[in-house]
């Protein structure tokens, strides 16, 4: 049977990503580390949308969850046409003095996790000729940003490899996206790595979507078979004003503007 596959899935863009899809009559099979989380929105996407869900539990900061997530799916018999590589974690403050465990959890998770999914369910499709793998950058895939370092190299890996497979892809008429959101009112900045004085310093000002309104563009743009596409007018914006400076002056503005601001220097 076809499902869509989403991973990240109990809370955010995740469940915002897995409510706009099952109400357009996707089967499911949801992915993430909480399996209260998993059973509750699969009994409430099953009873409102009249849909098949399924849900794997799993943690994909350990190097073999991929492969687990892809034998699951083959145990069970699930085609997977749609996958949505959606996980993922960050860290701010300054790099030294972060916990090295966490930094290196989001090149697993970000990273490496998502090119094994990647790999392992793009050669069915390859082989079937259909399928749509998308999987989600962020805003600062654009730019360089320094006291969130790690994870703004992680989604510009994201992006130079969705850019590059989807091209790859075409020939098989598998459909690869590379979707960006920008901050969005969700728990991604609540975690003990983001929610700091750094990460407050880093997000105050900036432009929200809600996860709903992040689900709806991403929804939409897979309907149009983007191969690209930034979630929101501001970002969007943003992201063209970015390509008149080179990386290295947009980080060392950055980095004196919240340097600044955490008293670090003088203005």
């Amino acid at each position: 049977m076809n499902y869509t596959l989403i991973t990240g899935a109990s809370s955010g863009i995740g469940e915002a990503v897995a409510k706009e899809f099952a109400s357009k009559k996707h089967k499911l099979i949801l992915v993430a580390r909480s399996e209260g989380k998993l059973q509750q929105l699969c009994k409430e996407l099953s009873s409102s949308y009249g849909i098949r869900t399924e849900y794997i539990v799993a943690d994909l900061s350990r190097v073999d969850a991929s492969r687990e997530i892809f034998d699951e799916c083959q145990k069970r018999n699930l085609q997977v046409d749609v996958l949505i590589n959606n996980a993922g974690i960050g860290s701010s403050g300054e790099f030294p003095d972060n916990d090295l465990n966490t930094e290196l959890d989001i090149i697993q998770i970000n990273c490496t996790s998502l090119t094994a999914l990647t790999h392992l369910f793009l050669q069915e499709m390859k082989a079937r000729k259909s399928g749509t793998i998308i999987n989600l950058g962020s805003l600062i895939a654009f730019i360089a940003s320094p006291y969130m370092s790690v994870y703004a190299a992680s989604k510009h890996f994201v992006k130079i490899f969705t850019y590059s497979i989807a091209e790859e892809c075409k020939p098989y008429n598998v459909h690869v996206m590379f979707f960006s959101p920008g901050l969005t009112t969700s728990n991604f900045m609540n975690t003990k790595a983001t929610n700091n004085a750094w990460g407050k310093s880093l997000t105050s000002n900036a432009a929200t979507q809600t996860p709903g309104q992040v689900a709806s563009e991403l929804s939409m743009a897979f309907d149009q078979k983007k191969a690209f596409r930034i979630s929101g007018i501001k970002n969007r914006r943003i992201v063209m004003l970015t390509r008149i400076l080179p990386l290295r002056t947009i980080a060392r503005i950055f980095s004196r503007q919240k340097q600044k601001q955490m008293g670090l220097i003088k203005s």
